[in-house]
C-alpha cells in the first residue's frame, strides 16, 4: 500500500481572534513538489511554520501527520515508499505515523529533525566562519561520519554552485550567495522533506535559476518532497507538480500549476502610465565612484568600481544585476550611508548641490535629512504597534488624530484597503505576514515625504498583485510628492512596471543604461543562457 508522506486535515489557526488559516487540507507524496500561492497575508508562511512544528504556530484545530518508514532496530527514518524493504543494519522499515501536534515536545523535536526549512530573509549563518566551516559545523552536529565530512562539504557546495566561495567568510557574501549556503546547510542535514518559504525572494534571475535547478536536482535524485512558497508565480509554475492556492487563509483551489497560476494572475491590477515625461534638471550626479575594501580571505574587493551616473529630478531610476554585482553598495554610497574610497557624489537639495563625500551637519548630514532609505534588511519595533512604528518610533510628532490620518493615507497608498488599514494600525509586527511587514517598512520611508527615496529590494517578498500595488504607490508618490526614486531590484517585472531608466551592474561596474525594456531583455537573454548551461 502506498502511503503519502504528509497528510494535512482541517488545519485552522487564529491569532488574537483573527483567523489566518481555516480548514486547510492536502496530501503530499514522496518526490512531489507542491507550490503555495496567494497574496501577502493569505497564510502561506503561517502554514509553513505549522508544518515545521514551530511552537507559536500550533493549529487551533486539525491534524498534521507525517508518515515515515522507520527501522526499529537502528532508528533510521526513510521515505514511506521504502516501507517493507530491508535496512542496512539488517532490520526492516515499518510504517510509523507521527501526529505532529499530538506529540510531546521531545518527540516532536525528533520529527522536526527530519524536516528542513528555509525562511524569508533569514540567512542563519555563522558570519565570522568560512563557508566551508559553516557546512562542516552542521555535519559535526549531526554526527556525519568524520572520514566522509570533507568530501560531503565539497559535494554540497558543488550542488549549490558555490565551490568557488569555499574559503570566503560568510558575512562577506552577497545575499544571493548567503541563500545558497543556507540551502547547502539544510541539505547537509539529509532531511526527508524541505519547506522553502520564498527561497528565491531576494535573488536575481541568474541566482534564482541556480537555486531552482538545485531544488529540482535534489528532488529527482533523492525523492525528497518540497513545499515551496514564492511571490513569483513563474517560480511556482516552473518547479511545482501541484499548486495550493490560499485566499484569506482558506483553500481556494488546488491543481495543475499552469492553470492556477494563470487564474491567480487575472486579478493583478494594471500599472497605469503616469504623466512623467522626463526632466532636464539633474538631481544626483556620481563621477568615477569607487568603493574598495580588504578581506583577509578575498584580498582586495572592488564592490563599486569606477561608476558614473546621473539621476534626473522626479525620475524613477533602477539598478539591476546579479547578487554581488554592487547594486546595494552603490545605493548606500548615493544615500550617504557609506563613504566612497574615491570619486564624487552630489545631490541637489532645493537649488543647492550637496557633496555627499563631506561629513558634517551642513554637508552630508543636511542632505540625508531629505533622503529616505529602505534597506533590504529592514527592521520594525516589535513591541510597538504599526501606528507607533509609523509615527512616534521614527520621530514624527503630530497631534494623534492627524497622525492617524497621515498613517492611514500612507497605508492605503501602498496597497492596503481601507478596512484592513484600520485593523493593521493597532496590530504589532509579529501579527503580520512577512510581506505586510515589508510594506510597513516602506511606509516608514514614504511617510516622511523625502525628496529622494532609495529602495533596496522593495518588492523582495511580495506577490505579483501586491507588487503592482507598490509600483502604483511609488508612481503616485513621484507624481503627488515630486519625489525622485533610486530602486535596487533583481525583479525585472517590477523594474518594467515602475522604472523610467535602468542601469545594469556587473562586478561593481555599470555595464549598460537604457529603457527598462532594453535592459531587462538583455538580462533575460543572459539568464536563459546561464540556465541552459546549469541545467
Amino acid at each position: 500500500m502506498q502511503h503519502s508522506l504528509l497528510s494535512v486535515r482541517g488545519v485552522t489557526k487564529s491569532f488574537n481572534g483573527n483567523t489566518v488559516l481555516e480548514d486547510v487540507s492536502f496530501e503530499l507524496e514522496p518526490g512531489q513538489v507542491m507550490g503555495i500561492i496567494g497574496k501577502s497575508g493569505d497564510g502561506k508562511s503561517v502554514l509553513i511554520h505549522a508544518l515545521r512544528g514551530t511552537d507559536e504556530y500550533r493549529p487551533d484545530a486539525g491534524t498534521i501527520i507525517y508518515n515515515f518508514g522507520h527501522c526499529t532496530k537502528c532508528g533510521t527514518h526513510v521515505m514511506p515508499d521504502k516501507i517493507g524493504t530491508a535496512c542496512e543494519c539488517g532490520g526492516e522499515f515499518e510504517l510509523t505515523s507521527y501526529d505532529l501536534w499530538a506529540l510531546g515536545p521531545q518527540e516532536r523535536k525528533k520529527v522536526k529533525a527530519l524536516i528542513s526549512i528555509m525562511l524569508q530573509r533569514t540567512f542563519a549563518l555563522f558570519g565570522e566562519l568560512s563557508v566551508y566551516e559553516n557546512i562542516l559545523r552542521v555535519l559535526e552536529e549531526h554526527y556525519y561520519p568524520e572520514q566522509k565530512r570533507i568530501k560531503r562539504v565539497s559535494e554540497l557546495l558543488d550542488m549549490v554552485r558555490m565551490g568557488h566561495r569555499m574559503l570566503h567568510i560568510a558575512k562577506d557574501l552577497s545575499g544571493g550567495e548567503k541563500q545558497r549556503i543556507v540551502l547547502a546547510r539544510q541539505l547537509a542535514m539529509e532531511p526527508l522533506i524541505l519547506l522553502a518559504d520564498e527561497p528565491t525572494g531576494t535573488l536575481d534571475p541568474r541566482t534564482a535559476a541556480v537555486v531552482l535547478n538545485v531544488l529540482k536536482d535534489v528532488t529527482e535524485k533523492t525523492g525528497m518532497p518540497i513545499i515551496i512558497t514564492s511571490h513569483n508565480p513563474s517560480v511556482i509554475e516552473e518547479i511545482s507538480d501541484v499548486v495550493l492556492w490560499l485566499e484569506d487563509g482558506r483553500e481556494k483551489d488546488m491543481g495543475a500549476p499552469s492553470k492556477l497560476v494563470s487564474e491567480f494572475l487575472k486579478d493583478m491590477p494594471s500599472v497605469e502610465e503616469d504623466e512623467y515625461e522626463g526632466k532636464n534638471d539633474t538631481k544626483i550626479i556620481a563621477k568615477n565612484v569607487k568603493k574598495y575594501f580588504y578581506s583577509i580571505m578575498r584580498g582586495l574587493v572592488k564592490a563599486v568600481d569606477d561608476v558614473s551616473l546621473e539621476v534626473y529630478e522626479n525620475e524613477i531610476y533602477g539598478l539591476l544585476g546579479t547578487s554581488g554585482a554592487g547594486k546595494t553598495t552603490l545605493s548606500r554610497l548615493i544615500g550617504g550611508v557609506t563613504e566612497p574610497t574615491e570619486g564624487e557624489i552630489n545631490v541637489r537639495i532645493g537649488d543647492e548641490w550637496i557633496d555627499m563625500t563631506i561629513p558634517g551637519f551642513l554637508d552630508r548630514g543636511r542632505a540625508k535629512r531629505h533622503i529616505g532609505f529602505l534597506h533590504q534588511e529592514y527592521s520594525l519595533y516589535p513591541s510597538r504597534s504599526v501606528f507607533e512604528n509609523l509615527t512616534d518610533s521614527i520621530g514624527i510628532t503630530l497631534p494623534k488624530e492627524l497622525a492617524r490620518i497621515k498613517a492611514m493615507q500612507v497605508l492605503t497608498s501602498i496597497g492596503f484597503e481601507d478596512e484592513k488599514a484600520k485593523r493593521i494600525l493597532d496590530k504589532y509586527p509579529g501579527e503580520l505576514s512577512v510581506g505586510e511587514r515589508h510594506r510597513i517598512a516602506l511606509c516608514q520611508v514614504l511617510i516622511r515625504e523625502p525628496s529622494v527615496v532609495i529602495l533596496d529590494e522593495p518588492s523582495g517578498t511580495m506577490d505579483p498583485i501586491t507588487r503592482n500595488k507598490v509600483a502604483l504607490a511609488i508612481k503616485s508618490a513621484r507624481k503627488n510628492l515630486e519625489e525622485t526614486f533610486v530602486i535596487v531590484t533583481h525583479n525585472m517585472e517590477f523594474a518594467l512596471e515602475v522604472c523610467d531608466r535602468v542601469s545594469s551592474m556587473e562586478d561593481g561596474k555599470i555595464t549598460s543604461t537604457g529603457s527598462p525594456e532594453e535592459i531587462t531583455e538583455a538580462i533575460r537573454r543572459n539568464a536563459n543562457d546561464d540556465k541552459k548551461v546549469l541545467a
